[in-house]
């Protein structure tokens, strides 16, 4: 009896070993084609202008250049000052929206909170609905005042109704047994609200604040909107970049005009050389954020 329950545990095994080494080889041609168009990226940022007309993009650079980033780092002084205002405007926006995202989810998410599925209605009902831009806009700097100020890229992006709602998805999951416990020994909403539901909430909170660090780093609209020309120590990274990005196809188009050969102007290298420069710091968030992650974005999801 004994070899027969060995000789029915061998086909197990061996399905087994197959059936990882084909999810195995399939995760690591669906890795590698997805970090292909990076390479790419990459490698024609360090490509000359007239080898991607004539030729396309190349894993492999046919004539290597470093024209694209000497124009991008002309002047060093403001790439750091841009680089310099995404980063305090992504950390300060997404530790305080955070915040609030969160103790807005605990509200709406415990049950001693007699109105929360109607107050969770309107946050919904008036995400749809919106007055238009330029209502938007005169409010904006009439009576809050943002103009040329750093406030204007933290506050409008600050508060997103969908990641408070995920938020409260998930806080939701928490058992209200450890609430109750707690309010019994004496704690009041602050301190289960810090002491239970943030720490018990990590999940959700890595993914919020990763999709929120995402929309501040990613964020020019509001300084294009927001910021004059008067205020370019101010300008953060992504805008500074389309700025640059403006004036080289200005350029190729007076080249044009002028008779100027256009590849004289790196547009299509200085285009992926101002991916590389704003993707790769935000990249490094990914490694640390991962293993919260993918548990936060299964969020609701419907178990088998």
């Amino acid at each position: 009896m004994a070899k027969d329950l060995n000789q029915s545990k061998r086909p197990v095994g061996r399905d087994r070993v197959i059936f990882n080494t084909i999810s195995y080889v399939f995760l690591a041609i669906l890795a590698a084609v997805c970090l292909l168009p990076f390479l790419l990226v990459i490698s024609g940022s360090f490509t000359e202008q007239y080898a991607i007309q004539l030729h396309g993009y190349q894993l492999i650079p046919e004539t290597f250049s470093l024209d694209a980033y000497k124009m991008l780092f002309r002047i060093p002084e403001d790439i750091l000052r841009a680089y310099g205002v995404t980063i305090f405007v992504t950390f300060t926006g997404t530790t305080v929206g955070l915040f609030f995202t969160s103790m807005a989810a605990y509200v709406l998410a415990s049950p001693d909170f007699k109105y929360r599925y109607q107050v969770s209605f309107f946050f919904y009902f008036t995400s749809i609905f919106g007055g238009g831009l330029v209502p938007w806009y005169i409010f904006c700097t009439k009576y809050l005042h943002f103009h040329n100020n750093v406030i204007s890229m933290i506050l409008p992006i600050m508060i997103n109704v969908t990641y408070l709602l995920i938020l409260k998805s998930y806080m939701m999951g928490i058992p209200t047994s450890l609430y109750e416990s707690a309010r019994l020994d004496g704690a009041n909403d602050l301190t289960i609200f810090f002491k239970i539901a943030l720490p018990l909430s990590k999940a959700g909170l890595a993914t919020v604040g990763l999709f929120l660090a995402l929309n501040y780093w990613n964020d020019w609209y509001n300084a294009m909107l927001f910021l004059d020309e008067g205020s370019r120590e101010l300008y953060p990274l992504q805008y500074y970049l389309n700025n640059i990005l403006t004036k080289a196809q200005a350029m190729n188009a007076a080249a044009a005009r002028s008779g100027i050969p256009a590849s004289d102007v790196p547009s299509e290298p200085l285009k992926l050389a101002m991916t590389v420069v704003a993707t790769g710091p935000i990249i490094l968030l990914y490694p640390f954020l991962q293993k919260y992650f993918v548990k936060g974005v299964t969020i609701g999801a419907v178990k088998g």
